[in-house]
């Protein structure tokens, strides 16, 4: 028998106690032995396509995908359920084989690969789940060491490779807990070490904070951030959550049925979407309207008595525009106040919605003359209605 087969039918042991999923089998029976860190970790989509059979006809589950990821990137991969995020993510350690085009990592096309090959590329390649995948019989220890046993790596290897991965992760005094004694994030931060046991040069995420509360997200994308500048390892994840993207990523994918709707560096994407699938993605992240501000606008200024205007300022990150309250009275020529709104810095670029209310009485100036020039206060103005 050959030594794949005998990994294969050593996981497949594993699996049938532990519950294991086929997708959680094959990440780990990757023969491996502790590698020098390495500077690869690019891949290449070429017009990848995936269609899958259903009884009710093709399901094209990926259409014509082709982009570049850099080596040492962290690249976000997001949108609605469905969009086909997984599929896209597991072609890249061929856990899917697509129907069309090429994958190819370093250079090399993935698909051309004899089995042999393919085992030393998932050698290179990490990756973890959304529910940690943790066997729950087995201490943090044994867990982390999983991947260097199953390769046979001499038992003092495996020791000093676990100490140093529990101590990346922050977990040093974890190593004879069970799982079931660990909060979520330290359950993930197991799983990250796991992946990490055969120093791969390529970190896949599959919704790796979705089952986390916000507070456990930040620390483990703080990890993971951490891991991508210390190490160099290409991080790839998927999710849903606009916001894990605005923390980490250097570049976004937004999928739509399978296709890609835009691509480009975060900060742009945010700024200025363009597919309604991006706007609607963005839209929990966006400073709307309060209800109790909605109700009292009116469309049109009422005909006697004081009121407000309301105008609202977008700002997309470009050309290094910011909020400046003093210029922005200045250039309207009149006290404004903060109604509500707020501004967040994505990769250095600041990006918000401010709504400025002013008194109605004084004539504004010409508008779009502020939003262009040295003279710009915001990269959009609007007026939004008026307020009694």
């Amino acid at each position: 028998m050959s030594s794949s087969a005998v990994l294969r039918r050593s996981l497949a042991q594993v699996s049938e106690v532990f519950s294991l999923s086929d997708a959680e089998q094959e990440s780990l029976a990757t023969p491996s032995v502790p590698l020098t860190q390495k500077s690869g970790g690019s891949v290449s989509f070429q017009s990848v396509a995936k269609v899958y059979a259903s009884s009710s006809g093709a399901v094209h589950a990926l259409d014509g995908i082709s982009l570049d990821i850099p080596a040492g990137s962290i690249f976000g991969i997001i949108g609605r359920s469905g969009a086909g995020k997984s599929s896209l993510l597991r072609t890249i350690n061929r856990l899917e084989k697509p129907t069309g085009g090429r994958v190819v990592v370093d250079g090399v096309d993935i698909g051309t690969l004899g089995e042999a090959d393919l085992v030393a590329l998932r050698r290179r390649i990490g990756m973890i789940f959304q529910h940690f995948n943790l066997l729950s019989a087995k201490t943090v220890f044994d867990n982390v060491a999983l991947p260097l046993k199953v390769a046979g790596v001499r038992p003092a290897e495996i020791k000093q490779r676990v100490t140093e991965l529990l101590a990346l992760v922050g977990l040093q005094d974890k190593h004879h807990v069970h799982p079931r004694r660990l909060s979520g994030g330290q359950k993930q931060r197991v799983g990250i070490a796991r992946a990490l046991a055969t120093r791969p040069e390529i970190l896949l995420c599959d919704e790796a904070t979705s089952a986390l509360d916000p507070e456990t997200t930040q620390s483990i994308l703080q990890l993971l951030r951490d891991i991508n500048r210390r190490l160099g390892i290409t991080v790839i994840l998927i999710t849903h959550e606009m916001s894990v993207i605005r923390e980490i990523a250097d570049q976004v994918l937004v999928l739509e049925q399978g296709r890609i709707a835009e691509l480009g560096e975060v900060w742009k994407v945010f700024g200025s979407p363009q597919h309604d699938a991006t706007k609607a993605l963005l839209a929990p992240l966006q400073h709307g309207l309060p209800d109790d501000l909605q109700q009292r606008l009116q469309s049109q200024p009422p005909a006697s008595g004081h009121y407000d205007v309301v105008l609202q300022l977008d700002y997309n990150g470009e050309d290094g525009l910011e909020p400046d309250f003093a210029r922005i009275a200045q250039a309207l020529n009149a006290q404004t106040r903060l109604v509500h709104g707020g501004v967040d810095r994505i990769q250095g670029h600041a990006h918000g919605r401010l709504l400025l209310a002013l008194d109605g009485a004084i004539a504004l100036p010409a508008l779009s003359n502020l939003t262009q020039g040295p003279q710009a206060i915001a990269h959009r103005i609007g007026v939004l209605g008026y307020v009694v």
